[in-house]
């Protein structure tokens, strides 16, 4: 083996003690992608559908770091911001998870498609980073407590 593949092998090994999930999810995507592109090639396809590769890539990323994004954000929500009891935070979750990730199904995607299809390269991070600001308030609202609504 060449010393940059034993240093790359040796990074990727550190990232994944160090980082398991994201290296995982990460290896997925990556895996994923080339395969559906040697296939791609094996079959006949004359340039690469790279649309087809972000469509695997945009429903890895929902299947894998969604769910974890947003049962975090409720957990972390319920027991450091309003300083409730896991008790109260895992019936809040349990009730109210479903329906939220049942909604980043259905947006993000949509959100992703529009960014990579109308917005102008240079602005994609600025127009996902104002729609990410705007899922961060439905986050919120949607987490916060029935007794602090009230208040």
């Amino acid at each position: 083996m060449s010393d940059l593949a034993k240093d790359a092998w040796r990074k990727y090994l550190i990232q994944l003690q160090a980082h398991p999930l994201r290296t995982k999810a990460i290896t997925a995507g990556v895996l994923a992608g080339c395969s559906d592109a040697i296939a791609q090639k094996i079959s006949g396809v004359k340039r690469i559908q790279f649309r087809r590769l972000l469509l695997l890539m945009v429903l890895l990323e929902q299947l894998t770091s969604s769910p974890w994004n947003n049962f975090l954000f409720m957990s972390y929500y319920g027991l450091v911001v309003e300083g409730r009891p896991w008790k109260l935070v895992k019936q809040k979750v349990g009730k109210d998870f479903p329906t939220i990730q049942l909604t980043a199904w259905k947006f993000w995607p949509v959100v992703g498609w529009v960014n990579y299809q109308y917005v102008p390269l240079q602005f994609r991070v600025l127009f996902s980073s104002f729609v990410a600001s705007c899922w961060s308030i439905f986050l919120n609202l949607k987490a916060r407590s029935p007794a602090i609504k009230n208040a």
